[in-house]
């Protein structure tokens, strides 16, 4: 029990899914899980008191990305004083799927072209890292990876590779799916802290 605290005293983490917000351990909100993410998203937007318009400008996957780094952020940045810089490292199976197909209905029909700008921009997962980086005016590097599954060893191999580089001292990594409306969430933050005592195992865990 020592251990796991010791543990939790080092790493900071939130997990969105199933329409519930868990932040270090913590259960933030709870919502019916017939609730569609359309509405669950305003629910957790007027919960963090955003006040971001350009939030519902977004695709579901950048909001779902920007409201689970707002919670982690805000939580971690009460402890510590904010970094000038910072790195992020996302991933996920269905990259932009749910964003493409809306996109490819604007232009699917010949009798009805009508292609949308506005939902062209998200047509590429990385986008919303890039949303996270305006909102916080980051400038770190960021990559997105597509895989079947959550690797968080490539994940924190690449962070450790980052920090020992000097690159950044802090890296913002996880998971954020959005397929129609399943989506899953789960962002942690790295260091030097973190990458010395917290096991890819123990990642997996709290990912599962």
């Amino acid at each position: 029990m020592q251990e796991l605290k010791k543990k939790q005293n080092i790493f900071h983490y939130c997990k969105i899914e199933k329409n519930f917000v868990l932040l270090n351990d913590k259960l933030i909100i709870s919502e019916d899980k017939s609730i569609l993410f359309s509405e669950f998203s305003k629910i957790l937007y007027q919960q963090i008191k955003l006040n971001y318009p350009k939030f519902f400008k977004m695709d579901d996957l950048s909001k779902l990305a920007l409201i689970t780094s707002e919670y982690l952020l805000t939580n971690y940045f009460k402890k510590t004083k904010k970094p000038n810089d910072i790195s992020i490292i996302l991933s996920n199976k269905s990259s932009s799927l749910n964003t493409d197909k809306e996109f490819q209905k604007t232009i699917g029909n010949k009798d009805n072209y009508f292609p949308s700008p506005s939902l062209f921009v998200y047509t590429l997962p990385n986008i919303s890292i890039g949303e996270i980086c305006i909102r916080h005016k980051f400038t770190g590097e960021n990559i997105f990876f597509i895989s079947e599954n959550f690797n968080s060893k490539l994940i924190n191999e690449y962070a450790s590779s980052i920090i020992k580089n000097g690159q950044n001292s802090i890296v913002l990594c996880g998971w954020v799916d959005f397929n129609k409306d399943n989506f899953k969430a789960f962002m942690y933050i790295a260091s030097d802290n973190y990458l010395n005592k917290i096991t890819t195992n123990y990642v997996d865990q709290l990912f599962k």
